[in-house]
């Protein structure tokens, strides 16, 4: 056989990727692609028109036939091209059918003891393809885990465990905004309730589920629900920063509280909480960019309240860390280190601060953020900080000889 013999065919390569098909199915334009790959068109890319002929597809209903002629040929040709190390693609599991998952539901809800098993069966289902996500939405399994949560809130072991399965179904089908907020609006004081429970009581993977799930329902929250948030709420938030669950659960927990804290009094709830300790804390260890743009970002904010003020001036290395970050890791960085020490120095500037913002480096770091290429806005803040306590810091021996020119 000649080497030109072990070509694929085009017509075994999906048209997205240009790889051997191992699952073809066609869409209603007629085109027929690989499974994976047009799902994750369609759904992870959040596409909803044909990649070959431009023509709108369905985005809540993939409509993907299996075709099996193409299918028995691949395996055809796969099999007869083994001596060249081809793998045997097999044939495919069928997809879930929308009447197996409405009979699945139905079962749940006459025999609550076979809730969940139900749970886990979902689970598994929404793990195997994204198409069965499709399914999974289209056969009224949202409304579903809603009423699940809604009828769970206990605090014995098995309604925990339920609330932790109905949650992790919840974050596997990755709800749209229009998902969530539908949910807010018909369930969102019982299902807020629920995932604070997971929060509470759960396991640390769930805990981490819950946050996420938090963070993308606060986002389409009405002003009602964002201001009557409770205490005991950015508790349990600030514990799975403090627990360090994992890098995703970190993130959406800054990005829940960043989300809350422009609301009532969510600032002061926070520092209550011990936001403020917790934060510098993560600050002192963190080597992630991102993470220190949002920690800062969060204790920006939380420096615009008295009460942020006086808990960063409590911290023996609030002052520290802050001046330390600036001019590392990014430009929000610094822009936010300066912000801070800016609050500080307008509204808590004693002579105990002004001495010990000399002593950790600050006022060397404001004068460096002159002197290099950055934010305009960070620059006019440094200088404006600097002219502010002038009498008190130009003429300091802390300050670094070099830079004393820069001083405004």
């Amino acid at each position: 056989m000649n080497d030109h013999e072990t070509e694929v065919p085009v017509l075994f390569l999906c048209p997205i990727s240009l790889q051997l098909m191992r699952d073809p199915v066609t869409v209603c334009t007629g085109i027929t692609y690989d499974r994976e790959n047009i799902e994750r068109w369609l759904i992870s890319c959040r596409n909803s028109i044909c990649p070959v002929t431009k023509q709108p597809l369905l985005h809540t209903d993939l409509s993907l036939t299996p075709n099996h002629t193409l299918h028995r040929l691949i395996q055809a040709w796969c099999t007869s091209n083994a001596n060249f190390g081809l793998e045997y693609i097999s044939t495919p599991k069928p997809t879930i059918d929308k009447t197996q998952i409405v009979t699945l539901l139905s079962e749940a809800k006459s025999f609550p003891d076979k809730l969940l098993r139900c749970l886990k069966r979902l689970q598994s289902i929404a793990l195997e393809s994204e198409s069965n996500k499709i399914c999974l939405v289209s056969a009224g399994v949202i409304d579903f885990l809603a009423s699940t949560l809604k009828n769970n809130h206990q605090e014995d072991l098995t309604d925990i465990m339920i609330i932790e399965a109905a949650i992790e179904v919840l974050v596997q089908l990755n709800l749209s905004a229009a998902q969530l907020e539908h949910l807010m609006n018909n369930e969102g004081i019982q299902f807020i309730e629920s995932l604070f429970q997971v929060l509470r009581l759960g396991n640390n993977k769930c805990r981490g589920y819950a946050t996420i799930l938090l963070k993308s329902a606060f986002e389409v929250a009405g002003p009602t629900q964002l201001n009557s948030v409770r205490k005991e709420l950015f508790v349990e938030i600030i514990r799975v920063l403090s627990d360090q669950i994992s890098q995703q659960a970190s993130k959406a927990a800054l990005r829940l509280l960043l989300e809350l804290f422009p609301w009532g009094r969510n600032r002061i709830k926070a520092v209550e909480g011990g936001a403020v300790f917790v934060l510098i804390e993560l600050l002192l260890g963190v080597n992630d960019r991102r993470a220190c743009e949002l920690m800062l970002m969060a204790l920006d904010k939380l420096c615009d309240c008295a009460e942020g003020r006086a808990e960063l001036l409590n911290h023996g290395a609030g002052l520290a860390i802050v001046s330390k970050k600036i001019l590392r890791f990014s430009h929000v960085v610094t822009d936010r280190g300066v912000r801070i020490l800016g609050s500080i120095c307008r509204y808590s500037a004693s002579p105990k601060v002004l001495q010990e913002m000399l002593l950790v480096g600050a006022v060397n770091k404001l004068c460096l953020v002159l002197q290099v290429d950055g934010n305009i806005k960070a620059k006019e803040r440094a200088m404006e900080i600097l002219k502010l306590h002038s009498m008190v810091w130009k003429n300091s021996p802390c300050i670094h000889f070099p830079l004393l020119s820069l001083y405004p």
